[in-house]
């Protein structure tokens, strides 16, 4: 289903525009780390010709301890955003959790994401719409496909029409998600992008008792499926070594599976599509 394009910088999300890559990891624990692993990104998007926008949070507003990593916080984490932006000339794409982050981060974000938790919080979409700037908004885990309308025309009220939804899954039973594949087509009927986001759709919510845990062996069934079924974009958190990552290891891609993976869902939305 061909849905409106959002110009992201360099890339094109939407309409019959190739399938688009945002990836990077969850949070920014150093600026090396940080800097290391969009370097790499970057170079294997060139390098493969896939488009690419690169994310990471400055704070992790919503964790399962108060002694759960945040991340450096937004005044630091936006610098350090701003000068990867301006070294390696990428689009970035952030959360933000409250109406006084969005002045902030809107003069360096290229996309402004709504948390999934968020997503019913008419003064955030309204005053992240208000920017201008292109909004992902996640579904929450507790919504139906088809109550996403109402969300978009919150952010359409402000007159932006640069807006994607983001599927991520919903809850079923404790501690655990599940994706319905249909999802996609019906928010897709809506006219705008829809990116599936591969890594938390596998997170099992507080599944460790004092943090989050995950099933990173069905993130790459469930991303050629939701390719499959016609997404815009495919959102996949990856670090160096997901492993000792200080927040959602379990559900992150190391970056060698993330260039395995993403040159299997090019040639499979090229399939979908009917390109040669």
């Amino acid at each position: 289903m061909q849905t409106r394009e959002i110009r992201i910088g360099n890339v094109t999300v939407g309409g019959q525009n190739p399938l688009v890559f945002i990836a990077g990891p969850c949070v920014i624990e150093s600026e090396e780390i940080t800097l290391r692993i969009a370097v790499t990104l970057k170079e294997y998007s060139e390098k493969n010709k896939i488009p690419f926008i690169f994310k990471s949070s400055y704070d992790k507003a919503n964790r399962t301890s108060v002694n759960s990593f945040r991340g450096p916080g937004i005044d630091k984490g936006l610098r350090i955003l701003q000068r990867l932006k301006e070294k390696l000339e990428v689009s970035i794409l952030s959360d933000i959790h409250s109406v006084d982050d969005i002045v902030k981060a809107a003069d360096v974000l290229d996309v402004i994401q709504i948390p999934a938790f968020l997503c019913r919080q008419t003064d955030i979409i309204v005053a992240a719409a208000k920017t201008g700037k292109p909004v992902n908004i996640k579904k929450g885990q507790f919504l139906a496909p088809w109550d996403v309308k109402n969300i978009i025309e919150k952010a359409r009220s402000t007159g932006n029409e640069n807006i994607m939804i983001t599927e991520r899954g919903v809850s079923f039973g404790y501690n655990n998600f599940v994706v319905d594949m249909r999802s996609i087509p019906i928010m897709q009927g809506f006219g705008y992008p829809v990116v599936y986001d591969a890594t938390h759709s596998v997170q099992l919510p507080g599944g460790q008792g004092s943090c989050s845990g995950g099933q990173r062996e069905f993130i790459e069934p469930l991303a050629k499926a939701a390719v499959a079924a016609g997404c815009d974009a495919v959102f996949m958190e990856v670090h160096e070594n997901p492993d000792k990552a200080l927040c959602d290891g379990p559900n992150m891609l190391s970056l060698e599976n993330f260039y395995v993976l993403a040159k299997k869902l090019v040639e499979l939305n090229k399939l979908v599509r009917g390109w040669e």
